[in-house]
């Protein structure tokens, strides 16, 4: 059974950075693509960023290139989303999937989540 477990959220000033972990069990993930969404109250869930679990070719929402980093250790199974000059517009509960390597910026592409973690960024 594939778990996904976020961690790294916070409270963080606008311009300031975080790095959030998604650990992931229960399969190989060979052949997989990793997303991280994020939801603010009253939106929908937006895609942020992705990358292949095999080859590392990473994918990102326009308003995060050039501030957000996508990584995987694939010797620890865990996903990496760095974070830089966060915006308040940003506050959001992220959340980190596995699914198909087919439509990446499409959360209904992704077969399994986690359970979110909170990022506030203050004004």
């Amino acid at each position: 059974q594939v778990q996904l477990v976020e961690s790294g959220g916070g409270t963080v000033q606008a311009g300031g950075s975080l790095r959030l972990s998604c650990a992931a069990s229960g399969r190989t993930f060979s052949g997989y693509v990793m997303g991280w969404f994020r939801q603010a109250p009253g939106k929908e869930r937006e895609f942020v960023a992705a990358i292949h679990w095999s080859d590392g070719s990473t994918y990102y929402t326009d308003s995060v290139k050039g501030r957000f980093s996508v990584s995987r250790d694939i010797a620890q199974n865990t996903v990496y989303l760095h974070m830089n000059s966060l915006k308040p517009e940003e506050t959001a509960v992220y959340y980190c999937a596995v699914g198909r390597f087919v439509a990446v910026r499409v959360h209904t592409s992704y077969d399994y989540w986690g359970q979110g973690t909170q990022v506030t960024v203050s004004s």
